[in-house]
């Protein structure tokens, strides 16, 4: 049957996103976004923590010919090179055909996820059970961290510099542990604190242990057969967690979600989900127009504090030095350098719909997500791309036939967040939050969809391919 005028001036003027099976991708399509998740799907669960993932991408560049970044050497086109940040972020760069006064296209995502930190003198015993103190790291629901399986990744420094790491519960030889709960038999109490509150901070103690030293007759000898054999593994001594980064993340695999194996569970989706398909641009692009640089960058959750967080000097002495290679300056470099800050969005939840406003919120399926702006209520705390730099990233993604659509993080006056995308834009770089949507956002298991993980790849690859 023809179409009618309206339908006909529907088409051409509204805007709706669909679901991109309905849409834009074909078969062939859909097929390539499930082989690329497989490969994702490794890496999530070969590395968890900030440190691990800076070691698993310098490993895949190196394999691909990158090098370690020196200042002062000559690049050339083509040229690949790396430079890791306190072993906890990490930088890939190519080497465009373009003079690099014209700018360097950037992708900029972060490694680190909510998670809980060992504090500096975690282990104590209580009624002959031995258990680790925690200060959780980013924002959490304290409640979804109980009673699920945890494992023990980081590393120990002694006083002579030397390093042990620490990684405890992935393999499925391993020790497993958890953090327990009240019976609801007896939680009549707990039952009325608000759900904030149901967990506190200083009730996330770790269950490590609960069998004694022997049968000396001495106190706290279940902590002491603890150290006992941390000593006998690692070679550590109960001092020796002064000197320690100690992470316990969830112990569980990643895995296919859904009878029809659409999407993704697994913990660390955020940003895990933008890093893998950045770094994976950066590794796949060939022959770039423009310089291309990967960021996968430390302490966003935090507020990217630290020397390893972007709001330190890191990236642009980076960008500044790699200037200086070919006689420019760096700050020339960075205000003609444009960014996509690959960080993820908040995907509508049709059981939770009332938090959202359905006409600016990202689904899954619907590809990836492009947040103009984030911050909290009145955009406090966002960078706002600007209009110039948005119908730029919309005209590439367009005629490249990626599929995309616009987002915000929940209705006006619910609530709100930050990405890296205003540290960027303080270097004068034009920048927009890119990224893929995500259920059950900062929860210990997250949700995505294999459609937008690899649309986000697509998105990132063609950015770093504009001629």
């Amino acid at each position: 049957m023809a179409k009618t005028d309206a339908e006909k001036l529907k088409e051409e003027l509204c805007y709706d996103a669909e679901h991109a099976m309905k849409s834009q991708m074909s078969d062939a399509e859909v097929d390539k976004a499930d082989k690329f998740c497989d490969g994702y799907i490794d890496f999530l669960n070969e590395a968890k923590t900030e440190r691990e993932i800076v070691i698993y991408f310098k490993n895949k560049a190196e394999a691909l010919g990158f090098e370690e970044f020196d200042k002062t050497k000559k690049y050339k086109a083509g040229d690949k090179v790396y430079k890791v940040q306190r072993e906890k972020a990490i930088i890939l760069a190519v080497i465009g055909k373009k003079p690099i006064t014209e700018g360097v296209k950037l992708a900029v995502a972060h490694i680190d996820s909510p998670r809980l930190d060992l504090k500096p003198n975690p282990l104590y015993e209580s009624e002959e059970i031995a258990l680790f103190k925690t200060h959780y790291y980013g924002g959490i629901k304290k409640y979804q961290w109980v009673t699920i399986p945890l494992s023990l990744h980081g590393v120990v420094v002694k006083p002579d510099g030397k390093k042990i790491v620490v990684n405890i519960g992935e393999d499925d030889n391993d020790p497993k542990f958890v953090i327990t709960d009240l019976l609801p038999h007896l939680g009549k109490e707990q039952e009325k604190r608000t759900l904030a509150d149901g967990i506190r901070g200083e009730e996330l103690n770790v269950l490590v242990g609960s069998r004694p030293f022997k049968d000396d007759k001495d106190s706290n000898l279940v902590k002491l057969n603890i150290l006992k054999l941390l000593n006998e593994k690692y070679g550590i001594v109960e001092k020796d967690f002064l000197s320690a980064e100690l992470e316990i993340v969830p112990a569980f695999k990643a895995c296919d979600i859904g009878l029809d194996r659409s999407m993704i569970g697994a913990y660390g989706h955020d940003d895990r989900v933008c890093a893998y398909p950045a770094a994976k641009a950066a590794f796949d692009i060939k022959d770039p127009a423009y310089t291309v640089v990967t960021v996968l960058t430390d302490k966003e959750e935090i507020g990217s504090y630290g020397n390893t967080g972007l709001t330190s000097a890191y990236l642009p002495y980076f960008l500044s030095d790699l200037a200086e290679c070919f006689g420019a300056e760096g700050r020339d470099v960075m205000s003609k350098s444009e960014c996509l800050s690959a960080d993820v969005n908040s995907a509508f939840d049709p059981t939770f719909p009332e938090v959202m406003e359905k006409r600016n919120v990202s689904y899954i399926n619907k590809g990836v997500v492009i947040t103009k702006y984030t911050g909290a209520r009145g955009k406090s705390g966002s960078s706002d791309a600007s209009a110039e730099f948005m119908g730029k990233v919309r005209g590439y993604l367009e005629a490249n036939n990626i599929v995309w659509q616009i987002g915000e993080l929940g209705a006006v006056d619910a609530g709100g967040g930050g990405t890296v995308a205003l540290d960027v834009a303080s270097h004068d770089i034009d920048v927009v939050d890119l990224g893929v949507p995500v259920l059950s956002m900062h929860a210990p298991f997250e949700v995505v969809a294999k459609i937008d993980v690899y649309s986000a790849f697509r998105a990132f690859y063609e950015f770093f391919n504009l001629k």
